[in-house]
């Protein structure tokens, strides 16, 4: 296998990756809003983890897919095409992103600590172990 074939494929990978990660982790943030609903009785608690694990679970995708296309462009034949088609790529997924962190967060990037993917995902599960009464559910997280 030639180099360029085996960066093709890495690019594949990294395309099949970043869709199975959203795909995976949608079933992972249904399960954590079901957990929710099942310990706190209540549809909020449940849609809000829903949305804050799953909107963490996009960004980690977006963030895949966006290697995906560097690892593409970098081993295509180089032109200027293939450049703005990158730019413009990264872009929009740059935009998405960036519209989701401050949905999640509730406030602009700069006005609060940066916060990753996985620990959002990780702060809607803890959130999901909780009782009704905010106190960590007893053998739980």
């Amino acid at each position: 296998m030639d180099a360029h074939a085996l960066f093709e494929a890495t690019g594949t990978a990294f395309e099949f990756a970043g869709v199975a990660a959203m795909a995976i982790g949608l079933l992972v943030a249904i399960g954590l809003s079901l957990v929710a609903w099942r310990r706190q009785r209540s549809g909020a608690a449940a849609f809000r983890t829903l949305r804050e694990s799953f909107g963490g679970v996009i960004l980690l995708g977006l963030e895949i897919l966006v290697a995906a296309d560097l690892v593409k462009t970098v081993t295509s034949t180089p032109s200027l095409t293939d450049a703005v088609v990158l730019g413009i790529i990264v872009l929009i997924r740059t935009i998405l992103s960036f519209s989701l962190q401050v949905e999640i967060d509730g406030v602009a990037p700069w006005r609060r600590a940066l916060v990753t993917g996985p620990q959002t995902i990780a702060r809607a599960a803890r959130s999901a172990t909780r009782t009704p009464d905010g106190s960590p559910e007893p053998g739980g997280a």
